[in-house]
């Protein structure tokens, strides 16, 4: 199971094994704060389509579209969640503030779609 929550929510033990996966450290963070079992940076939108996106709610659809190419072409990032999501629960952590447009979300479903094939 693959789950996702903010880095700024407190741990549980409910979480699994926590993996953060922004490119950037979340601002105000400290390591032990976070909690976060692995950082799998190579996993996050690139920088230039990050800063691309800017949380713009029109550009929504087309940075889902843009991401998912990128994680197609980076399996060696992704698998190693895939992997973790296969012997247990796995929290994927983001610092976003939209709860509803994220590239969690859109990483959770992408992983989703590979373990169910």
């Amino acid at each position: 199971m693959i789950r996702i929550k903010r880095t700024y929510e407190p741990s549980a033990k409910s979480d699994g094994r926590r993996i953060l996966v922004e490119r950037l450290w979340p601002r105000g963070m400290r390591k032990e704060a976070l909690a976060a079992d692995a950082w799998a940076k190579d996993v996050a939108p690139s920088t230039k389509l990050r800063k691309w996106f800017g949380h713009r709610g029109e550009r929504w659809a087309e940075f889902r579209r843009r991401y998912r190419a990128e994680l197609d072409v980076v399996p060696a990032a992704w698998t190693p969640i895939l992997e973790a999501a296969a012997r247990g629960r796995v929290t994927l952590l983001y610092s976003a503030r939209d709860t509803t447009r994220n590239r969690a979300i859109v990483l959770r479903e992408y992983l989703c779609e590979r373990a169910n094939r």
